[in-house]
């Protein structure tokens, strides 16, 4: 069984399916037919004795397995930007940006999503994730959740889907039914969709309007898409909000200006910030940030170009809180 997306009902995996016990026939055989076409679940002969081999010769063949990831994701970076692009359009209009998986790929979307408020200064409303079976799937698995199309409709359907949000369709084979019945109800919506998989050809990419199909081979144990399809869902969820962010006008330069200060690591890289961006001294830096209520926008902008708390304010809304349009609009 693989032990990231949980198998389809019916799936030989978990012992419940009907028809032939050979697997010749029926819901049985079909779904290990299936199965058979993905290469996220394809065995690897060469690895049979790997659970034989030293601890060490095991660590360097999954290391040398996860070195691969990156070049698969990078095949697929025009797609990715072009995915990125059309979100960053639709939530500078106000949409959401929604992630929907099952299993490893729904945990995945959650984390990236739990991420973006103390990040970004994000409202958790913006970046939603969801998962097949709600947020006890995070840390057990809920049998049957990933097989019904109709619940992601319904999860949808609870935040209020506008065809001004994203949604984002992940899950390593494609093919599971929650990501793909999310995708095709948000575009039937009229929402921009994104369909993230492992395996080339998938229903997913082919349901949504930008498919992104990572192709990282099989895994080192058969069928564990936490592992390979894991990491480079990460890895591709990582660009998707991170340049969405940037595009959004969440970051100045390479530093997170928009970082929330909720705690006293986070209040020690706020100070961080303002002076890796003014070169302003400790005294000054607290004195901006005093004056602009802890925001590190409004703090760098105070230092830069010497207007008070309140009309740094106005600057940034005026500029839809991109920092470089509003020190360009105080200097000029």
């Amino acid at each position: 069984m693989t032990t990231s997306e949980a198998p389809a009902s019916g799936d030989p995996a978990n012992g419940t399916g009907t028809g032939s016990s050979s697997g010749g026939s029926g819901t049985y055989g079909e779904l290990r037919a299936q199965l058979e076409t993905l290469t996220t679940e394809a065995f690897r002969s060469e690895l049979a004795e790997i659970d034989r081999q030293p601890t060490v010769e095991i660590a360097r063949t999954m290391n040398g397995e996860d070195a691969t990831v990156p070049a698969a994701v990078s095949a697929s970076l025009p797609e990715i930007a072009a995915a990125i692009d059309a979100t960053a359009a639709r939530m500078a209009r106000g949409g959401r940006l929604i992630y929907a998986g099952a299993g490893t790929a729904g945990r995945m979307g959650v984390l990236d999503a739990s991420e973006c408020p103390p990040t970004f200064n994000t409202d958790p409303s913006e970046v939603v994730g969801l998962i097949a079976g709600g947020p006890e799937a995070m840390v057990r698995s809920v049998e049957g959740a990933e097989d019904s199309e109709d619940l992601a409709r319904a999860d949808l359907d609870g935040l209020g889907l506008t065809a001004e949000d994203t949604v984002v369709g992940i899950s390593a084979s494609g093919r599971t039914p929650y990501a793909v019945g999310a995708v095709e109800h948000a575009r039937a919506v009229g929402a921009l969709t994104v369909g993230l998989s492992c395996n080339a050809g998938s229903a997913l990419a082919a349901a949504a309007e930008h498919g992104i199909e990572v192709v990282v081979g099989p895994e080192l144990l058969t069928g564990s898409t936490r592992l390979k399809a894991g990491t480079a869902q990460k890895l591709v969820l990582n660009m998707l909000s991170t340049i969405t962010m940037i595009r959004l006008g969440k970051t100045y330069g390479n530093l997170m200006v928009d970082v929330r200060a909720s705690n006293e690591k986070l209040r020690a890289r706020s100070r961080r910030i303002v002076a890796l961006a003014t070169g302003a001294d400790d005294s000054a830096v607290e004195a901006a940030l005093a004056e602009a209520g802890g925001e590190v926008k409004n703090a760098i902008l105070i230092v830069l170009t010497g207007v008070d708390g309140a009309t740094a304010e106005t600057l940034l809304g005026e500029a839809h809180g991109h920092l470089r349009a509003a020190l360009t609009a105080a200097t000029t």
